[in-house]
């Protein structure tokens, strides 16, 4: 007796040959076009850095600043003409920073030759170990080979390279251009004040949306206004502590030591690794007493640990702090795509991406992660 269920599946059509591929495949596509929008967003980032640069710098000075041009305001001073002060001011300062410092950092490179020559004769006894070393090592190589005396005979090319002076010169020039970029849009992003809030309102389409996207453009530029002036305060205020201490140890130049620890602190963790380094060579190229050559590092490391351990703790608070398994590899992926300048950026441009998902409840997971703090006391 024949199963009525089993004729009625019989009669149906069979479907097409593709259809159960489809079927299988209906949900890869999202996962794969999601993954394929975030490679071609870090290549956009990459290949456009030179474009990107000046608008991203810009935007975070804008927060920085815009306190100001509001102040400014509301002294009855508009905000084109206070936007002009600011930014003024800011040139100014920036070209007398590099006057002041543009000599001692050309005789340091006028010295490079002089200095290299000194630590190698200081350092002569290792470099002829290691000298020994490397030539006991193309002896073997070459008795284990057995083209051995044929490489030896064939003649090497090496190609030249662009000299150190070309390559600073190329670096300055775009360095200039990307800096007057920055300096323009920087004016047009005071001088409009809340016109971009204003138009952001008119075209969402429904009232909790414009609040929504108020509510977190007010808390973004608040929070990393507060956040970004209260680093660069800090920085600072380390920068003149350590071109102080450097003066009272008797190092050269130190106004171009306190600018450059102040600078390379934005970068976490390898920036002050970097300055201890460069302030450990000078050092030791400026001093002959052992003693001498280890206070500096040791005092300059002393102050680090004092500012990364209890100022900036103390004074950024437990709300903007950020997971330093994160802020290590937001500095390595921005020092990746936009160089130096990229790595100074690192930390807001991660600390943007917390608040941001910290007001999106589909996104909370990821300021989750982000976030250095503990909500909760389980494991």
């Amino acid at each position: 007796m024949n199963d009525p269920v089993s004729m009625e599946h019989l009669l149906q059509p069979e479907p097409p040959p593709d259809a159960h591929v489809d079927a299988t495949l209906s949900g890869t596509p999202a996962v794969a076009v999601k993954g394929l929008f975030i490679l071609a967003l870090f290549y956009t980032f990459y290949f456009a850095r030179s474009f990107l640069l000046p608008i991203v710098l810009a935007v975070l000075l804008s927060l920085i600043l815009y306190p100001a041009v509001r102040w400014l305001k509301r002294i009855a001073i508009p905000e084109p003409l206070g936007a002009a002060i600011v930014v003024l001011t800011l040139s100014g300062v920036l070209g007398t920073a590099l006057y002041q410092l543009f000599e001692p950092a050309s005789d340091w490179l006028a010295k490079m030759p002089r200095i290299t020559e000194q630590i190698e004769r200081k350092l002569w006894n290792v470099r002829k170990s290691m000298e020994e070393v490397s030539k006991a090592a193309q002896k073997v190589e070459a008795l284990t080979s057995v083209d051995g005396q044929a490489a030896q005979r064939q003649p090497q090319v090496v190609s030249r390279e662009p000299s150190l002076m070309s390559r600073v010169m190329t670096g300055t020039q775009n360095m200039l251009i990307a800096t007057g970029a920055t300096l323009v849009l920087l004016f047009f992003l005071l001088a409009s004040g809340d016109l971009f809030m204003r138009k952001l309102v008119r075209v969402l389409p429904t009232l909790t949306d414009k609040k929504k996207a108020v509510g977190l453009a007010r808390t973004i530029q608040s929070a990393m206004a507060q956040y970004l002036f209260t680093i660069t305060c800090i920085n600072v205020g380390l920068g003149v502590a350590t071109a102080l201490l450097m003066q009272l140890l008797g190092m050269p130049n130190p106004l171009l030591w306190g600018v450059m620890v102040a600078l390379f602190n934005f970068i976490p963790y390898v920036g002050a690794a970097v300055s201890g380094i460069v302030l450990t060579i000078v050092a030791f190229v400026t001093f002959s007493d052992l003693n001498d050559i280890l206070l500096v590092p040791l005092l300059y490391f002393s102050l680090e640990t004092i500012e990364g351990q209890f100022i900036t703790p103390y004074l950024t608070g437990r709300s903007l702090t950020l997971n330093p398994v994160m802020i290590f590899v937001s500095m390595l992926l921005w020092a990746w795509l936009w160089g130096v300048v990229g790595a100074l950026m690192a930390v807001p441009i991660l600390m943007t991406l917390k608040i941001f998902c910290d007001h999106i409840d589909s996104l909370h997971g990821v300021g989750e992660f982000v976030s250095g703090k503990a909500t909760d006391n389980t494991v």
